[in-house]
């Protein structure tokens, strides 16, 4: 009889269990408050704080894992390492779906964009082509030369203005300072990297003006589009509207998107007529690509392209990398240095380490950085606090899955609020101070890559950047080289305005003002 009775007992506990478990994957997460018909939860994200900030303001109210409503599109919103790494390793691949976007439809090439594409058999094609063309260590390594021409180039261009101030003031030189706008200098110097890699272009945006309309029709194309990608449209949000076009946004991107297609289309007819040459002349280099536009020619042959013709790949992906690279690096370099003129000890020590390290009879190189342990954390820290995406480019799930031990219907769509997550008091004590040391000392394994989930700012899993081993050496060779070059400082010793724009990248609002003077020889200039 005992036996019996302990044998009910065991199994009305496993049915208990059981019972406790299925309840809590059958409960849906929890949707925050304030949603209003129709627009759901868009309404919060008029205006200031940018969402990345107003999203972080909601988790410590309903935590972690909450919903919201985009329109009719129910979003969760993740908001800490502990769920992001549940996401991202668990329920990667159900995870790995890109919801279809007006602004992607209409200027990315009716969503031939590898980046806005949802895993399969082409994204993973032309994802691999990308990676071995253009972001492979090989490739970054060929194309190292660029780089650093363009740096050199960057700052002869500063040290000119200043040379020229000194001459036309009649200064000292020693103590000569003069203001110089970095923010659109980056952006300049970050397009041309990511220009001459990819299409061979480069863009003076010097006093020739046939030249400096070229390079600003192209930056504002590329602005434009960035923006467009990173807004909410009504479209998007409420679909059966769309094509009330409200705000006139498509007819906007339409006109991007012809803009775009010139330029685009332009310079691959341009590879196209030199390949041609190049056959004719029966060159013994043909099968030998020059920047990545040249490469793709030669690797879509005969690859699995869906419906999509060649040419089409080919646009859709460099404008996809174009975007994508030059804003990431130009955002990393603004608020980097903004945050040393605004902490000037660090600013100082690492100086000192370029000092120790590099000297000043040379001219700091790639090679040295691996020795400019300061300097990396700077790059890491500024990842930390401010990360070009702070939400990572939005997800969809293809399939019911459970996270946290909640329910997520298929077609949910998923937000990662990377700021939020880098900023968690649990993880980053005093999380909203700039403190490179926590890298040399507490979180010196913590890494950018995508296996540390406290610190994600290129994102994790099968949808994370590609490009991070790129996006690292022009941030910290750049910086590098800024920092040994000029002696900085702000105008009246003021702190930097750290005020961020709303968009798909957190580009500072206001401009980077900074006074320069050289720390080197004008041999090294």
């Amino acid at each position: 009889m005992v036996p019996t009775i302990l044998f009910a007992i065991v199994i009305l506990y496993i049915c208990h269990i059981k019972g406790r478990r299925r309840a809590a994957e059958g409960k849906l997460v929890p949707e925050a408050e304030g949603a209003w018909p129709l627009i759901g939860h868009l309404h919060l994200f008029v205006g200031t704080p940018p969402p990345h900030r107003a999203l972080g303001v909601m988790a410590k109210k309903y935590g972690p894992l909450f919903t919201i409503k985009l329109g009719v599109h129910p979003t969760l919103v993740v908001s800490s390492s502990q769920v992001a790494k549940e996401v991202f390793t668990i329920n990667d691949m159900a995870a790995s779906s890109r919801p279809k976007l007006t602004a992607v439809e209409i200027m990315g090439y009716n969503n031939a964009m590898f980046g806005f594409e949802s895993a399969g058999p082409y994204w993973r094609e032309v994802r691999k082509i990308a990676i071995l063309q253009l972001l492979s260590n090989r490739r970054l390594q060929i194309l190292g030369h660029i780089r650093v021409s363009e740096v050199d180039t960057f700052l002869k261009q500063l040290y000119t203005t200043w040379n020229t101030s000194v001459m036309n003031e009649g200064n000292s030189e020693g103590d000569h300072e003069v203001m110089v706008e970095l923010k659109q200098m980056l952006g300049d110097l970050s397009l041309n990297v990511i220009l001459r890699m990819i299409s061979g272009k480069r863009y003076s945006f010097g006093t020739n003006e046939d030249e400096k309309k070229e390079a600003d029709r192209i930056h504002m194309a590329v602005r434009k589009f960035i923006y467009f990608v990173g807004l909410f449209t009504v479209g998007d949000s409420i679909p059966y509207i769309r094509w009330l076009d409200l705000g006139g946004h498509e007819k906007e991107m339409k006109k991007i998107a012809k803009e775009m297609d010139a330029i685009l289309g332009g310079w691959l007819e341009e590879h196209k007529r030199r390949r041609a040459l190049r056959k004719q002349g029966d060159d013994d280099d043909i099968q030998v690509p020059g920047d990545f536009m040249d490469a793709l020619i030669l690797a879509l042959e005969g690859a699995d392209l869906s419906d999509y013709d060649a040419d089409t790949v080919n646009k859709a992906t460099c404008l996809n990398l174009i975007a994508a690279g030059s804003d990431s690096m130009y955002v990393t370099l603004t608020w980097a240095i903004s945050l040393l003129l605004n902490n000037r000890h660090v600013l100082e020590k690492a100086q000192e380490e370029l000092d120790t390290e590099v000297g000043r009879e040379k001219t700091v190189t790639e090679s040295d950085i691996s020795k400019l342990f300061y300097l990396q954390a700077i790059v890491k820290e500024t990842l930390r606090l401010y990360p070009a995406a702070p939400l990572a480019a939005p997800h969809e799930f293809n399939e019911d899955c459970t996270i946290a031990g909640y329910k997520v219907p298929k077609g949910t769509r998923l937000i990662t609020n990377i700021w939020k997550v880098q900023t968690d008091p649990q993880t980053w004590p005093e999380p909203l101070q700039f403190k490179p040391e926590r890298f040399l000392t507490t979180h010196k394994d913590v890494d950018v890559r995508g296996q540390n989930f406290e610190l994600i700012p290129f994102g994790s899993g099968r949808r994370s950047c590609p490009a991070v081993s790129f996006s690292l050496q022009m941030v910290q060779s750049t910086l590098a080289s800024f920092l040994q070059a000029f002696q900085i400082s702000s105008p009246s010793n003021a702190l930097i305005d750290m005020s961020e724009s709303f968009g798909a990248t957190n580009v500072k609002a206001t401009p980077l003002e900074v006074l320069i003077k050289p720390r080197l020889s004008s041999e090294f200039y």
